[in-house]
C-alpha cells in the first residue's frame, strides 16, 4: 500500500502535519507496561459468572457470556499520530483496534470513534481520518456507528469495538502448554522502520511496506488458525514481541523459547536497529520485559527487534506441535505469512537462542 491511499490527502494537501503535533505515536504511545502493571496490582475486579475475561487476568479485550452459544468481546484502542498521512493513520488505528477482536477468536461486529483533534486542524483532515476508519471497519465485516470527539492540542484517534464470540471459543493468552509451537503472523519492526524512514535511514519501499502491514487486519489470519483450536493467543502491540511473549508465558506458568534467527523482520527493521534507531517505547518495554528475558548472547539489533513497539502488529500463536505442519499448510495455501519462532517449555520467562 503506498503512502497515499484512495480517499487520503498527500502531505501537500494536508495543511497540519499530524505528526508535528505529537510526542509519540501509534502504539509506542502506551502506558508503561511496567506503571500498568503496578497500578492495576491493587484493582479489585468486579466479580461475575458471565465476565469471561475481564482484568483477572487481563487479556486483550473483555469477553461477557450472553448465553450458552453468545459472547460479547469489547475493546478500546486509540493513540497519537505516527505519520502524516490522514488515511493512512485512520485506517491504522482503526486496524489496531479491530484485531484485538481478532485476537480473542472473536469476529467485530459494531464500532465506535474515539476522538481527540484540535480545532484548528483542517476538517478536510478529520473527514480522512473518520473515511479510512469506516472503510476498515467494514473490511472487517463491522459498522461505524458513531463516537465521541473533543477537542485537544495532541490529535489522538481509535475504536472502541464490540464483537461477538462463541464462549467455549476463547482465545486466551494463558493457557500455552509445554510443547506447544509458537508461530508470529506478521513480521516484526514496525517501529523501527516508521522512525527511520522519518530520518532519512530508510526510504519510501520500507516506509510503504512498514503502513502496508499495519493496515492489514487479522480478520485472515484468525480464520485460517480457528480451525486449528489454539492455546494461548495475543497480538503483539506496544510492549513488543519480548513483551506480550512475556505475558504469555507468565500468565501460563510456562516459559517460550524463541530462535532468534526465526524472528521475521520487515524490510529495513535490521538496518535501522543496526544504525541505532530505537523508539521511545523500547526502553520502557525493557524495563518491563528484560527481568524475565535471557537473550542468550543475542547481538543487540536482534534485541532491539524483539522490543520494538508494534503497531497493528500479528498474532502470537501457541498450539500443539502436531498441527504446526498442518498449519503451516493451510496458512500457504491461503497466501498468509507465517513464522515459526519457538516453542513452550516447562519453566518460567522467555529465552531468546
Amino acid at each position: 500500500m503506498g503512502r497515499r491511499a484512495a480517499g487520503t490527502l498527500s502531505r501537500v494537501e494536508s495543511a497540519t502535519r499530524l505528526r508535528g503535533l505529537e510526542a509519540g505515536g501509534g502504539c509506542a504511545a502506551k502506558y508503561p507496561a511496567a506503571r500498568l502493571q503496578e497500578l492495576l496490582a491493587g484493582f479489585v475486579p468486579a466479580e461475575a459468572d458471565d465476565l469471561l475475561v475481564g482484568l483477572d487476568p487481563a487479556d486483550d479485550a473483555a469477553v461477557y457470556r450472553l448465553d450458552d452459544e453468545r459472547a460479547l468481546v469489547f475493546t478500546i484502542d486509540f493513540f497519537p499520530p505516527m505519520l502524516d498521512d490522514p488515511g493512512l493513520y485512520g485506517a491504522i488505528a482503526a486496524a489496531n483496534a479491530l484485531n484485538d477482536v481478532f485476537a480473542m477468536g472473536g469476529r467485530p461486529l459494531v464500532a465506535l470513534s474515539v476522538a481527540a483533534f484540535p480545532e484548528e486542524l483542517p476538517l478536510a483532515t478529520v473527514r480522512a481520518i473518520f473515511d479510512a476508519a469506516a472503510a476498515k471497519t467494514q473490511e472487517a465485516g463491522a459498522l461505524l456507528a458513531g463516537g465521541h470527539t473533543i477537542r485537544d492540542e495532541e490529535p489522538k484517534y481509535g475504536l472502541a469495538v464490540v464483537g461477538t464470540v462463541h464462549p467455549e471459543a476463547v482465545w486466551r493468552k494463558n493457557r500455552a502448554r509445554p510443547g506447544d509451537a509458537v508461530f508470529l503472523t506478521k513480521p516484526l519492526g514496525t517501529g523501527l522502520v516508521l522512525t527511520a524512514a522519518r530520518k532519512g535511514i530508510l526510504g519510501d519501499a520500507e516506509h510503504d511496506a512498514a503502513t502496508g502491514s499495519m493496515t492489514e487486519l487479522n480478520a485472515a489470519a484468525a480464520d485460517a488458525l480457528r480451525p486449528f483450536e489454539p492455546h494461548a493467543v495475543t497480538d503483539v502491540t506496544g510492549f513488543g514481541l519480548f513483551g506480550h511473549a512475556y505475558e504469555l508465558a507468565e500468565r501460563s506458568g510456562v516459559r517460550l523459547a524463541l530462535d532468534a534467527r526465526a524472528l521475521p523482520a520487515l524490510d529495513g527493521a535490521g538496518k535501522a536497529a543496526e544504525a541505532g534507531v530505537r523508539t521511545g517505547g523500547d526502553a520502557r518495554n525493557r524495563e518491563y520485559a528484560g527481568p524475565a528475558l535471557d537473550l542468550d548472547g543475542v547481538p543487540e539489533p536482534l534485541a532491539a527487534l524483539g522490543y520494538d513497539p508494534q503497531t497493528s502488529g500479528g498474532l502470537l500463536v501457541s498450539l500443539p506441535a502436531e498441527r504446526a505442519a498442518l498449519l503451516a499448510a493451510e496458512f500457504a495455501r491461503r497466501d498468509l505469512f507465517l513464522a515459526r519462532v519457538g516453542r513452550v517449555e516447562e519453566g518460567s520467562g522467555v529465552v531468546v537462542r
